[in-house]
């Protein structure tokens, strides 16, 4: 198939391994060490199976992916889901996402359609507000 086909694998392996690690690591105070820490395996598993490129895709696919699945594991916690629960549907999706990657051209899709969907929920998001609670000054 070619370089596209395994760089693209590549990329996608690596956002599934930053949707596996916003799961593990989205409900903690350490919440930014799951786009870093993805971008380092996927780095390390393409130096270790494939060569400089397909290490690239899966280090950049990985903060990607991160950075998408973060926002939507706050916004479950924040709706009130419990931190096992939201972690094992996350690890779920993780498993999918993998498995999609080794279709042709649906890495990259990938690689662009998880953060999309991180910068789509954040605009959907409601702003803070004070609510009733302001009424209750009394």
């Amino acid at each position: 198939m070619g370089d596209w086909y395994s760089i693209g694998v590549f990329a996608g392996l690596g956002v599934a391994l930053g949707i596996a690690a916003a799961g593990a690591f989205g409900g903690r105070r350490f919440a930014l060490v799951a786009p870093f820490l993805a971008a380092a395996v996927g780095v390390a598993l393409g130096i270790v199976f494939a060569d400089a490129e397909e290490a690239a895709a899966a280090g950049v696919g990985g903060v990607l992916g991160a950075a998408g699945a973060l926002q939507l594991v706050r916004g479950a916690l924040g709706r009130g889901g419990t931190r096992f629960g939201t972690a094992l549907l996350v690890l779920l999706a993780a498993v999918v996402a993998a498995a999609i990657a080794f279709v042709p051209l649906l890495g990259y899709v990938e690689a662009v359609a998880v953060p999309a969907l991180g910068v789509r929920l954040r605009k959907r998001a409601g702003e803070r507000y004070a609510g009733l609670r302001t009424l209750a000054r009394d």
